[in-house]
């Protein structure tokens, strides 16, 4: 008996050390994706200082900026929280106190934006550059122009937190890839020239710098997110039911969060508050280019 006991324990003991290596293998692996640098060859842009611009990057911003920075963009000091993994707060991006963009020139604010890629050359983490990435020149020198000049916040905001239990969790994928600088290509950003109207083309940009594949998939046709606690994105294509939506119940759906079938939508996991800041003929395109889409089955296999 008690040589069954000695091999039980040096069995689990065994057992214990393998997963000890394997999770510090693991944090290595996720410290070293975050401490890694980035070089690009960033586009200047000439940003623009009319009122006009200005206020379509305010519209821009409006839906894009302001779920994660606040209606403010003075930052949010917990955005995501999973106790005893990671606390994830949003920085203020506006010049107030607290703001991290002070000292920002016109190639910072590119580089954050369609690289993902900080000051010190390390990647940024949960900024969706690899949607604004999609960014036309002409969006890209609006928004920025109207970030520089928002109203300051005066908000600091602590940086996240992220416990070795976190590390060890994000080192084997459990959050899928936040980093965005690791998935540009950032020799050869795509270059869009579309423009704005109520087209299938623009319906498709719009869905491109929004990120919804992130959450439905690279074919739109549902998708399991990489958030653990998020719920399966359903499918966007006409296979799922937005076939028997139409134009009207689409854009009531972003205004008020209730699908047609009387279903409210979990703005934790899908921001129709935010999005729904769009305009009709802008919803009116994504509407368009959904519809135009071949009637996938649905998926729910996770985000790529």
């Amino acid at each position: 008996m008690k040589k069954v006991l000695k091999w039980i324990g040096i069995v689990l003991g065994s057992l214990a050390g393998l997963i000890l290596i394997a999770a510090v293998g693991l944090y290595a692996k996720g410290m070293s994706e975050f401490n890694k640098t980035y070089e690009a060859q960033v586009r200047l842009v000439e940003i623009p200082a009319d009122a006009e611009s200005i206020e379509h990057g305010r519209h821009l911003a409006d839906f894009l900026c302001a779920e994660c920075h606040g209606d403010d963009l003075g930052g949010k000091p917990v955005f995501v929280d999973l106790p005893g993994m990671v606390t994830i707060s949003t920085p203020n991006i506006t010049s107030g106190q607290g703001g991290v963009v002070a000292g920002f020139t016109d190639e910072d604010w590119i580089r954050s934006l369609r690289h993902g890629i900080k000051q010190d050359g390390t990647s940024s983490f949960l900024m969706r550059s690899m949607d604004y990435q999609y960014f036309s020149d002409k969006d890209l020198r609006d928004v920025i122009a109207y970030l520089k000049t928002a109203p300051p916040v005066d908000r600091e905001i602590p940086p996240y937190q992220m416990t070795f239990l976190g590390r060890v969790a994000y080192g084997a994928g459990a959050f899928g890839n936040l980093l965005g600088a690791s998935v540009i290509d950032h020799e050869n950003l795509p270059t869009s020239t579309v423009e704005a109207g109520v087209t299938v083309e623009y319906g498709e940009y719009l869905i491109d710098i929004n990120g919804c594949r992130g959450c439905h998939g690279a074919e739109l046709a549902g998708a399991d997110p990489p958030d653990p606690a998020s719920m399966l994105a359903p499918n966007l294509t006409p296979g799922g039911s937005l076939a028997s939506w139409s134009e009207a119940d689409f854009i009531q759906t972003f205004r008020t969060g209730i699908v047609p079938e009387g279903r409210r939508l979990v703005l934790q996991f899908m921001p129709w508050e935010y999005k729904g800041r769009m305009t009709d003929d802008e919803l009116t395109a994504i509407f368009l280019y959904l519809q135009s889409l071949p009637a996938l089955e649905t998926s729910t296999a996770p985000v790529e």
